[in-house]
């Protein structure tokens, strides 16, 4: 494995960017410390996928991990190789000058128990049966998502982070990262997220699932074939592409439809009148082509673990009240949310706010204006930038002023 601290190499071309990146992978747990998940199962052999952007420094004291969301992964900057076409999914939050500055930081990004791109999940092959899990794979929560990573970042000698960052799913990750280990972060950034999911984020998810196990192909989750990655060749391929069309509506706004689509036709100026033309209006097309291509790069498998872990995600009814979860930390948070949000609406994140005012934590909150609905934060990056900057640089002093008196007080 390479060392997890080497840095990218950078691309003369894109001063901006850290480079060329490398997906590193850590094997986590074993025999003599096993894994047990909230569900009550067991695993005690844990691959995650991870990048690592910047140096770290030798207090070891500027580490920041990065959450990512539903679909998301652990390239979260930069480009896997020269003819690389398409940078990180924050690219433009993550790298020299930027908010996550990785002259500065050392950022961290690492893909979530039961994903699908190289961290332990349903699509790798299962130690007892020779097979890939399929839905014999565990039934996993948002907690043991972050106890997963808790331990990725002690397996990198970091004992504590500067900071937590991440929307929606990534968001809620931050939340019970902070619950769990409240020493552990030093700021909790919180982005178009919720202390849990609303029921009509619940009914989106079940609805989506349904489309994937209605699907004839899906065969109960048994549908891999000789390379379980190659996901747009086997599996039930138009239900996930249809629980993707779906999903993908909830994270657009009706403005930004508007603004982009209206009712305009893909095809010349008149209607058809033709029932067999599914993509007569703009927008019918954009959404077809969101579910074929994200077919290329998801397991079907994964989305409903995923999504599943979501709809049980609940601070509040585990930790008691999201004043108990939240109210035994020291970390500075930053909680936004977007006016055209439906899917993660100002509601929630004002909930959180509230608890954490309740509490006499520090706290600053941001209602933000955007057209672009829930995935406003992946980008209106100007927005969060003027945000996020100034919050890790002063904790970031915070931190070093603290350590350099520590260091310096008499034996």
């Amino acid at each position: 494995m390479a060392s997890p601290i080497a840095s990218p190499t950078p691309i003369e071309s894109q001063s901006q960017s850290v480079g060329i990146v490398q997906t590193q992978f850590a094997t986590l747990f074993d025999a003599s410390r096993v894994l047990t998940l909230e569900g009550g199962h067991r695993l005690d052999h844990v691959t995650v996928a991870f990048e690592t952007y910047g140096e770290l420094s030798p207090a070891k004291d500027n580490a920041i991990f990065v959450c990512h969301a539903l679909t998301g992964d652990a390239h979260v900057a930069g480009l896997h190789s020269a003819d690389s076409r398409k940078p990180g999914w924050w690219d433009g939050l993550v790298g020299p000058q930027k908010a996550l500055d990785t002259t500065k930081y050392f950022v961290i990004c690492a893909n979530v128990l039961g994903g699908c791109q190289g961290t332990t999940g349903p699509s790798c092959r299962n130690p007892v049966t020779g097979k890939p899990y399929g839905l014999q794979f565990p039934f996993i929560t948002v907690g043991d998502i972050v106890e997963v990573h808790a331990a990725l970042i002690h397996h990198l000698g970091i004992v504590r982070l500067l900071g937590l960052v991440g929307g929606s799913l990534g968001g809620m990750q931050v939340l019970e990262w902070v619950a769990r280990y409240p020493e552990m972060t030093q700021c909790a950034i919180c982005l178009a997220s919720a202390a849990k999911l609303s029921a009509q984020g619940i009914a989106f998810n079940a609805v989506g699932r349904r489309a994937i196990t209605a699907d004839p192909d899906f065969k109960d989750g048994d549908y891999y074939g000789h390379d379980p990655s190659r996901y747009g060749d086997v599996g039930p391929l138009f239900g996930l592409s249809l629980a993707r069309m779906i999903a993908h509506i909830t994270y657009l706004s009706e403005a930004s439809i508007e603004r982009k689509f209206g009712r305009d036709l893909q095809h010349g100026d008149h209607l058809e009148y033709n029932l067999e033309k599914e993509t007569e209006f703009k927008i019918e097309s954009y959404l077809h082509y969101q579910g074929q291509r994200f077919v290329e790069r998801f397991d079907a498998n994964s989305y409903l673990y995923l999504t599943r872990a979501m709809d049980y995600f609940d601070l509040a009814g585990r930790y008691g009240s999201i004043q108990q979860a939240l109210g035994k930390t020291n970390a500075r948070f930053l909680i936004t949310s977007y006016q055209t949000d439906w899917l993660f609406p100002s509601i929630q994140s004002g909930e959180i706010v509230k608890a954490l005012v309740e509490t006499r934590r520090h706290v600053t909150y941001l209602e933000l204006e955007s057209v672009f609905g829930h995935d406003s934060f992946l980008i209106e990056i100007k927005q969060l930038e003027e945000l996020v900057t100034p919050l890790l640089a002063e904790t970031y002093r915070r931190t070093r002023v603290t350590w350099t008196t520590q260091c310096l007080r008499p034996m």
